[in-house]
């Protein structure tokens, strides 16, 4: 801050800054070193998969020789010389990437909410929930598109339109919309259309979310290459809403400090990721048993993926026959979520109530989002 100060340079410019900067290095890198910097290393990690995800490619293939970008090569997707693959999902250097982007996104969230006047920071918390849900929603809208396309059919967005509703993208997509929706609802209550912006925001969100899902929902019922199944969206709330009443209330009773600072903020944060811990399972193992055709859904996340493979080593064959491999999934979720409760005890809350919340939107956001997402795709059948 000494250094801003000296040179009468604010965080916000500093920011801006530093995010001009880097778009620029980059952008010069992958021109001047289009094959190195371009092709191996920002479209193999970040826009290749994106482009193989909307496709619904097993993986997008770049060779070095021609200069070509294919789809599927009859070749397979690995051991192919002088090439670059990308595949859809994450990759232990996407996810480096990504958590970077995130933390730096965050701080510009953080300086940006400084702008506003948020109080009380409880109620702009719970207006967002909305939003997250939406997010979700729009992400099932792009897994129709492929869906189409897989059925003959042409989407409704191509690509690359439709990279805005594909992670990590549809982040900024949803942030935006946010965004548009709190400065309307703060003009709301400017004007005195409304005593509180929280009313307006949430409404926006609802709305936001209530017409995407609406839309799927006509999918649902207007096209055959999208399935029916909502006792999926049932069992997954159903038991999300009961793991997170649990440990609330254990956690009330016998750690109650844990709860001090969040109060039913800390049961939205296991929850969303109650939700996602679940849709994964559900997802994962248990298709066959709602009469889902296929053999499932993969695990696309690094995370995901290692610790399945833990479980995969460790649980008998037999075992995992019976209940599969991805439960441990849903357990890491809730051990994680209520450890982050814990962490935001009452003093971390009042002292930086800004920060705090900004903290936990986020932590619900990764939850509540790709759990929504896949709890309604799963529902879909798509």
């Amino acid at each position: 801050m000494n250094a801003l100060e000296r040179y009468d340079v604010s965080p916000e410019q500093a920011w801006v800054g530093s995010l001009v900067t880097a778009l620029a290095a980059v952008l010069a890198g992958a021109v001047l070193f289009t094959e190195r910097v371009y092709y191996g290393f920002i479209w193999r990690y970040f826009w290749g998969p994106v482009f193989a995800d909307s496709e619904g490619a097993e993986c997008a293939v770049y060779f070095r020789d021609s200069g070509e970008v294919v789809l599927d090569p009859a070749a397979g997707c690995t051991g192919l010389a002088n090439a670059f693959v990308a595949e859809p999902g994450y990759t232990t250097v996407s996810t480096v990437g990504y958590m970077i982007i995130l933390i730096f996104m965050l701080a510009g969230v953080y300086l940006l909410i400084q702008r506003f006047d948020l109080e009380p920071f409880q109620e702009f918390f719970f207006a967002l929930v909305p939003f997250m849900l939406f997010g979700g929603a729009l992400r099932v809208v792009e897994d129709s598109f492929v869906a189409a396309q897989r059925a003959g059919l042409e989407p409704a967005i191509d690509f690359p339109a439709s990279a805005a509703l594909i992670s990590p993208f549809i982040y900024f997509t949803v942030f935006f919309v946010t965004l548009a929706a709190l400065v309307v609802a703060k003009w709301l209550e400017h004007t005195g259309r409304t005593d509180t912006y929280h009313y307006p925001l949430g409404g926006f969100g609802v709305g936001v979310f209530l017409a995407t899902f609406g839309y799927l929902g006509y999918l649902s019922v207007t096209r055959e290459y999208v399935g029916s199944y909502p006792l999926v969206i049932v069992t997954t709330v159903g038991l999300a809403t009961v793991f997170a009443i649990g440990i609330y209330y254990a956690i009330r009773e016998f750690r109650p400090a844990y709860h001090a600072g969040t109060g039913l903020m800390g049961l939205v944060v296991v929850w969303g990721h109650a939700i996602d811990g679940v849709a994964n399972v559900i997802a994962s193992d248990w298709t066959g048993a709602f009469g889902i055709p296929g053999p499932g859904y993969s695990a696309k996340h690094v995370v995901n993926r290692i610790i399945i493979d833990v479980t995969n080593a460790v649980q008998p064959a037999w075992l995992t026959g019976i209940i599969g491999d991805s439960w441990t999934f849903l357990v890491v979720k809730l051990i994680v979520a209520t450890a982050i409760v814990a962490v935001f005890d009452r003093e971390f809350i009042e002292d930086s109530p800004r920060y705090a919340i900004m903290l936990l939107v986020a932590i619900v956001a990764v939850g509540l989002g790709p759990g929504t997402r896949d709890m309604i795709r799963v529902a879909l059948g798509i």
